[in-house]
């Protein structure tokens, strides 16, 4: 089990630096239907095309959301932005205990294949780093994040 979550959260990680913004005139009609039917009131969705799946990004209740669909429509991971502290208690503690010397700049839970971990973008220095962590607290993934990536989130 660990290795199927390892190996999810790899795969997500490493597809996020190959996504391709994409106008909605190229995303299959199934593929919008799904996210339709999952989130009907949504608007002003954003596209964009990775490994072969679709990614709607928009604003959900004044945070940021995605959604990762497959070609078929299967949605496969959803991530929504959460504030710090609403990071289980479990994290936080590890947080603290662990990397006391990062700043937390931004959070979100992500739900894929029925498992829930937490995302923390934390910050040391000019380093920005992504922890991916189970709700136990346990680290299961830490990615440096590129200053060119990170310029295009800003």
């Amino acid at each position: 089990m660990k290795k199927v979550i390892m190996l999810l959260i790899f795969g997500l990680v490493v597809s996020y630096g190959f996504a391709q913004k994409i106008k909605e005139s190229e995303v299959p009609q199934g593929v919008k239907a799904a996210f339709a039917k999952a989130y009907p009131k949504v608007k002003n969705v954003k596209w964009d095309k990775e490994d072969g799946a679709y990614e709607a990004s928009f604003d959900q209740n004044k945070a940021d959301a995605s959604v990762l669909l497959s070609a078929d429509g299967t949605i496969k991971e959803v991530e929504i932005e959460i504030e710090h502290n609403q990071l289980p208690a479990a994290v936080k503690n590890t947080l603290a205990k662990e990397y006391s010397d990062y700043k937390v700049e931004e959070a979100a839970k992500i739900v894929a294949g029925g498992v829930t971990t937490y995302e923390a973008e934390v910050k040391k220095g000019k380093q920005t780093f992504d922890f991916i962590f189970d709700d136990t607290g346990k680290l299961l993934k830490k990615v440096e994040i590129s200053q060119k990536k990170q310029e295009e989130k800003d």
